[in-house]
């Protein structure tokens, strides 16, 4: 209706431009809900924004408007207020028409054709390789899987990305920590690294490294931590402790060993997360090799670029990128004095590779640790030719999980966290996608597991679903009490809902478009889940004000069809949030 609304003001406008009447070049005209309806419905503020540049009072020009407005059978008046601004009446019939434009449109009614099909890369979730996702990364997995499906509600052709962080020191911690659990099940004593990863999955890929090699990997503790510096329970140095231990391991191993240990390690871990992802309804189009990829001439031919452009210098040995020359606050090195690339110049090439394969715009999806990494990122692509708009950073806050009023603590690298699989095992499917995307990216969420899983109105999922398995109940009803449905009838007398409860229901079913537009466009999933909310709320109230199998044939086909329309805006919407909608509770 809001751009109904603004088509009514945009034609008065135009008009008033073409006669003379107002010498103005017309604005984006800006549509707001009042929130007192004594006002109106809607407001606009399109006189004050003309008044200056029209030479006129704000009032003036609102009066103008108001008298050039055409007809709408969905405004039943308008009125100015205060300095100026437009207050729109809605006509009955304008509430009326949303139940048959939902009920015709069925489960496409809400989506609309703004993005016109272009291709958004969303690369999200992205975790390392080293062990199962935890509840931090299913807030990732959640809300990126949300905005996905938000994008493509409003026509644009989303491209879910996950980057595989295959290289690099951590995966090769993990491959060391592995195999020196390996030299244990084998029957060597050691004392295992404080820096290395001790989860139970680490024996678990450990025992599946034995049954696939036997004794074929093993060699002598002594070897293995022969001239190491000291570790930092003796006061060492962990990090130095823990390279040092996989350059011997890569030694005895040799490349072939090594390369067996790496690859077993890092595909188990992968086949985990994939099935993981999986069974939390999310699919990826593209898992990106960050290793096969870097293994390319790629991030070789993006320095030569960068060197013939005068935008790559080299300083001691090293190279480096002219990023303050793009206002980053800092130039940024691409490759050390060692040869070694930095993981900026390897992210930056993959970046860049984001658009040279054909997408119009990427969205990164990051914990909020990465903001100061985006002023170089966009620094980098300008520098090879890619508008900084068209990358969006979107960062997300970190997640403590409570159960029983106690905090459970998180760390990949000890092992003494909580998976994404405990999570969805214990609250499940539904409370978690609902609970992880109810609130900001940017905010904090204190995930309570008590909540999640009560069967109370104060549960916001279970409200919901429990407002969609309510409207199925009473359809279910219908052949027990020798009624039938019949949509005709309902939608030929919707004039004779006229209740609070109805009028309410039906502002609001009036508003899911908008929801969805604002929700996608500004990436905000927690707009649709506030939505639902109102919207149960709204029928709730409605449900236990009135009953819907009234005598009145008119009157009861005319709620069923309100209901139902009810009913198909939430499955629409939970549908968008990768909630299930049952029919009984």
């Amino acid at each position: 209706m809001k751009q109904h609304i603004e088509q009514l003001i945009q034609t008065a406008l135009e008009q008033l431009v073409k006669t003379g009447a107002l010498a103005v070049v017309i604005p984006a005209i800006q549509i707001d809900n009042t929130k007192d309806k004594q006002h109106g419905d809607f407001a606009s503020n399109i006189a004050l924004m003309l008044a200056k540049s029209a030479q006129r009072k704000p009032r003036d020009v609102a009066e103008l408007i108001v008298q050039h407005l055409p007809a709408s059978p969905h405004v039943a008046k308008t009125d100015i207020a205060g300095p100026g601004f437009i207050n729109f009446f809605l006509s009955p019939h304008a509430f009326y028409s949303v139940i048959p434009d939902i009920l015709a449109a069925n489960e496409t009614y809400g989506r609309v054709d703004l993005g016109k099909g272009k291709r958004i890369l969303v690369e999200f979730v992205s975790s390392n390789p080293t062990g199962p996702l935890h509840v931090g990364h299913g807030r990732h997995a959640a809300y990126g899987a949300v905005v996905c499906d938000l994008l493509e509600a409003v026509g644009y052709r989303a491209h879910r990305e996950y980057y595989v962080n295959d290289a690099g020191r951590q995966m090769d911690i993990l491959a060391v920590s592995v195999w020196l659990r390996y030299l244990e099940l084998c029957g060597e004593k050691l004392l295992f690294p404080t820096n290395a990863y001790k989860g139970t999955y680490v024996i678990d890929i450990a025992n599946e490294l034995k049954t696939k090699y036997g004794n074929a990997l093993v060699k002598s503790s002594q070897d293995v931590f022969a001239d190491l510096p000291k570790d930092e329970p003796d006061g060492g140095d962990k990090e130095l402790y823990i390279d040092a231990v996989i350059a011997n391991a890569r030694r005895l191993l040799d490349e072939e060993g090594y390369l067996n240990v790496f690859d077993l390690s890092l595909n188990l871990i992968l086949v985990d997360i994939r099935n993981d992802l999986a069974e939390f309804g999310l699919e990826f189009q593209e898992w990106f090799s960050e290793r096969a990829f870097t293994q390319s001439d790629v991030v070789d031919r993006m320095f030569a670029r960068l060197k013939k452009a005068g935008l790559a210098y080299e300083r001691e040995g090293a190279l480096w990128f002219r990023a303050t020359d793009f206002q980053d606050e800092k130039d940024r090195v691409l490759e050390r004095a060692n040869g070694q690339r930095t993981y900026f110049a390897n992210d930056l090439a993959y970046h860049i590779n984001k658009f040279e394969r054909g997408f119009d715009e990427a969205i990164d999806i990051f914990g909020s640790d990465h903001h100061g990494y985006i002023p170089r990122m966009k620094a980098g692509l300008q520098a090879n030719g890619v508008p900084a708009e068209k990358l969006t950073y979107l960062l997300v806050q970190f997640v403590t999980l409570y159960r029983g009023g106690q905090q459970a603590q998180m760390s990949t690298r000890s092992g003494s966290f909580v998976t994404l699989r405990e999570l969805r095992a214990e609250v499940g499917n539904d409370a978690a996608r609902y609970f992880y995307v109810m609130r900001r990216c940017e905010q904090h969420v204190d995930f309570d597991l008590d909540l999640a899983k009560s069967h109370s109105n104060d549960n916001p999922v279970y409200y919901i679903q429990y407002a969609h398995a309510r409207i199925c109940s009473v359809f279910r009803q219908l052949p027990d009490k020798g009624m039938l449905y019949d949509e005709a009838i309902g939608l030929a007398n919707l004039v004779l809902l006229k209740e609070p409860q109805e009028m309410q229901l039906l502002g609001t079913l009036g508003r899911y478009k908008e929801v969805i537009v604002t929700a996608a466009m500004q990436h905000e999933p927690h707009q649709l889940t506030n939505y639902l909310r109102e919207l149960a709320n709204d029928f709730h109230g409605y449900y236990n004000a009135h009953q819907f199998l009234v005598e009145d044939v008119a009157l009861r086909q005319a709620r069923l069809a309100l209901i139902r329309a009810t009913r198909q805006v939430l499955v629409n919407g939970l549908t968008l949030l990768g909630i299930s909608t049952p029919e009984t509770m």
